[in-house]
Parts: structure tokens; C-alpha cells; sequence
């Protein structure tokens, strides 16, 4: 097996985060699903983002914002995703590689326009996210770097994107490409209604063995197993995958990998600002540490120190020096 030339590759939506506070009556006008993911079509991300309060733009999605987490913390990192010759696809593009991501998937010709995610938090900090996947639902399969996804330690593949056809099938092909290589695959399970819709698929994944790393949070454990306790839900998946790490929001995180098991408690916060990216920047602190080979507990304490980071602040990706952070909390 060849050196890894990177840390991680990671495959996912590529979208512009559009964030703005709202007092909690305005989720309820807007008739909008409270604390969760909705996608939506064109049309109705317009009406939305003319509805909104001020907002700040930022490039977003999930794997990307996990990819922005870990190159943060001094990890080489490639990113594979698709955005439309426009202006946000251009945006999205210059965010990444200054973040110091390789991202070189071309962009998309013609309809339909790059994705956005618009973000609503209320005063709580709890975000309502409601998402046009746009060009990201187009990724075909012939737009991987099969070279580049083989060159990743760890290919990291987002849940949302299983949603759309061409993307669940690109997603597929890169497991191969990165299994045939002896990499690691990490998998996140993204959103509870990702599960309802292709949860035969992601158990097929994990009772075949093309899992090394499965996130989830606490409803998607229950979800994906049937099982409403916690406990008999992670007993269930824990000895299908190699690793398997469960978060539990205030609750701290559990993981357990080949039969030993680690839990942490969720790091202090002043001020619980904004959640968006809680569990992006978790994944990206704990691939930090399993990259690295350290210990489980040390993973899950990276995970929670780079969680608590980004829900005191508004925006899905770090804004302090996270190596520097974790140089004196760990």
C-alpha cells in the first residue's frame, strides 16, 4: 500500500450557508421544521432567503465544513463536490482552497444554480436549516478523481448526499476505489430523514463491512436501529462497524471501537450561540485524533472540544486557532 498523500477526502454537498437570526414566531409564520433539515426546491429557497432577517453568507456544507475543521487543525485535506459555473460556485471554490482544501471537481454548465443552506437561529441558538442542493445533486460519478480518492488515509462521505441519485451512485464507486486502495471509510449519517428514506442501504453498508467510521447522533442511532434506547440501539451497531461514535448532544458522546468503549461529557460553553456545524466540527476533532492513532477517549475529547467551539459563535466552521485550543484543554 502506497503512502497517503492526504488525511482525509471527503465527498459532500457543496453549498453557500446563508445564517440569520429570527425570534421563534417567525418560524412558525414560515411554517418551517423546527430544529431540523428540509430540502426544498429553487422557488421556495427565494421566498425563504426574501423572508429572512440579515443575514451573513458563508460556504458551507456538512463534509466541507468538517474538511475546513480538520485542515484547521493541520491535516492535508481534498475535497470532491459539485458547484454550477455561477458566482456562489465561485465563492465556494476560493473558501475551500483558502482554507488550504485541494478542491478541483469542475464546475457544473448551465441550471440548475449552486445549493445554499438557509440557516434560521433563534434566540436558543438552535438553527432550522432548509437546504437547495441545486448542482451539488448532480455529482456524477465520472467527475471523480478515482486517483485522488485512492491518495486519502480516510475518505469521509456525507450522508445528504446519498439523497440524490447521481451522487449516491458517485459515492458508491468511491468506496470501492477507496476499500481496493486499504483505505478507511467514514461515513455520517447526516439527518434522521436521510435514514427513514435509505435506511436499507446504509444497513446493507454496515452488515457488509464497507464501513470503518460511522457518526451519528442520538435520533439517528434510534432511527437507523428501530431501538428508542440509546444503550440497546449502540449495542446493536457497535460490533457491525470498527468504529462507531455516537454523540448526545449536552450528553457527552460514547464510541466503541472493536469492543472498547470511550465516552466523554460535552465540553462547558458559556453561551450556546448557534448549533450549526456541532456535529461537522465533532467529526473533524475526532478524525483529527484517529489519524493520528491516539487513543479512543482522546478522539472524543477533540470532538467535543471542537463542537463546543463552534456553537459559541455564529457560522458552521472554527473561528479561533483550534490547534492552539486543543494544545490546552487536552
Amino acid at each position: 500500500m502506497t503512502e497517503p498523500r492526504y488525511d482525509v477526502v471527503a465527498i459532500g454537498n457543496a453549498v453557500v450557508d446563508v445564517i440569520a437570526s429570527c425570534e421563534d414566531e417567525l418560524i412558525e409564520e414560515l411554517e418551517l421544521n423546527r430544529g431540523g433539515m428540509t430540502l426544498v426546491d429553487e422557488a421556495r429557497a427565494d421566498d425563504l432567503y426574501r423572508a429572512m432577517p440579515p443575514a451573513r453568507e458563508v460556504s458551507g456544507g456538512s463534509a466541507a465544513n468538517t474538511l475546513a475543521g480538520i485542515s484547521t487543525l493541520g491535516l492535508q485535506c481534498a475535497f470532491i463536490g459539485q458547484v454550477a459555473d455561477d458566482q456562489l460556485g465561485k465563492v465556494f471554490r476560493h473558501d475551500m482552497r483558502a482554507t488550504g482544501i485541494d478542491f478541483d471537481t469542475p464546475a457544473r454548465q448551465g441550471e440548475p444554480a449552486t445549493g445554499r443552506v438557509l440557516i434560521f437561529v433563534t434566540p436558543d441558538g438552535e438553527r432550522t436549516m432548509n437546504t437547495f442542493l441545486g448542482a451539488g445533486q448532480y455529482l456524477p460519478a465520472s467527475a471523480l478523481d478515482e486517483s485522488l480518492i485512492a491518495s486519502g488515509a480516510i475518505l469521509y462521505l456525507e450522508g445528504y448526499l446519498w439523497d440524490p441519485e447521481e451522487p449516491r451512485k458517485a459515492m458508491r464507486r468511491a468506496i470501492e476505489v477507496a476499500r481496493g486502495a486499504g483505505r478507511k471509510v467514514a461515513f455520517t449519517a447526516s439527518e434522521s430523514f436521510v435514514i427513514e428514506r435509505h435506511g436499507d442501504d446504509f444497513r446493507d453498508l454496515i452488515d457488509n463491512g464497507m464501513i470503518d467510521i460511522l457518526f451519528v447522533n442520538e435520533s439517528e442511532l434510534a432511527t437507523l436501529t428501530g431501538e428508542p434506547s440509546f444503550e440497546k440501539g449502540f449495542e446493536m451497531i457497535a460490533p457491525k462497524v470498527p468504529c462507531l461514535v455516537a454523540t448526545r448532544s449536552e450528553k457527552g458522546a460514547v464510541a466503541d471501537a472493536g469492543g472498547v468503549r470511550a465516552s466523554v461529557p460535552a465540553e462547558p460553553v458559556a453561551k450556546v450561540v448557534d448549533t450549526t456545524g456541532a456535529g461537522d466540527q465533532f467529526a473533524a476533532g475526532f478524525l483529527c485524533g484517529f489519524a493520528h492513532g491516539e487513543e479512543l477517549e482522546k478522539c472524543l475529547r477533540r470532538g467535543a472540544i471542537a463542537a463546543a467551539e463552534v456553537i459559541s459563535h455564529y457560522g458552521p466552521r472554527p473561528e479561533t486557532d483550534l490547534q492552539k485550543l486543543m494544545a490546552e484543554k487536552l
